[in-house]
């Protein structure tokens, strides 16, 4: 039997990592797919935990290869799923989540169209400014294109099977957990 994808999507800065990690505390079962990117590792990150952190060059051959499901470039850097990551995993009976920008999980969508795709919304956007800025990890040119970026991907919710507003953090967590949990539930009956 093979598992089921969750692509978890939306704007830099939503919550959507601490989320995943909420679900995954609820469901151990479920496996998180590594993305791969160019940009530089930040302080305590890890190669192959956070992300597979690649040159340029290795991630343009893998493109080439066609090692990626999606890959896209974002704020300066690019990223990308790596197909081995999730087919691996899927095909073990493992479901996956993958954290992804907007344009990646419509590829995703198009490549998995059984793939579950979920689109986490902040309550608005000075929220999410307030939370880029509370990082403490982008400059403010960084900050100011993320919102822009942010701007157009909130437009595409609606494109997206279920939408989860992440304006209380316990709330937002359990509605996630509870849409994995009613999926699979579904599957096995």
């Amino acid at each position: 039997m093979s598992g089921r994808l969750f692509v978890i999507s939306g704007p830099s800065g939503v919550g959507k990592g601490t989320l995943i990690a909420r679900a995954r505390e609820s469901l151990p079962s479920l496996e998180l797919a590594t993305s791969a990117t160019t940009r530089a590792r930040r302080p305590g990150e890890e190669d192959g935990r956070e992300y597979w952190f690649l040159s340029p060059e290795r991630f343009q051959r893998g493109v080439e290869e066609g090692a990626f499901l999606e890959h896209v470039q974002f704020a300066g850097h690019r990223y990308g799923t790596l197909r081995r990551e999730v087919d691996r995993r899927l095909a073990n009976g493992s479901s996956v989540l993958l954290e992804i920008d907007v344009p990646g999980a419509r590829e995703i969508e198009r490549q998995v169209p059984q793939a579950v795709l979920v689109f986490i919304a902040p309550p608005d956007m000075g929220d999410l400014e307030r939370r880029l800025i509370a990082r403490g990890v982008n400059s403010s040119e960084e900050i100011a294109n993320r919102l822009r970026i942010a701007g157009d991907e909130i437009q595409a919710r609606d494109d997206f099977q279920y939408v989860i507003v992440n304006d209380d953090l316990e709330r937002a967590a359990s509605q996630l957990t509870e849409l994995i949990r009613t999926v699979l539930n579904e599957e096995t009956e």
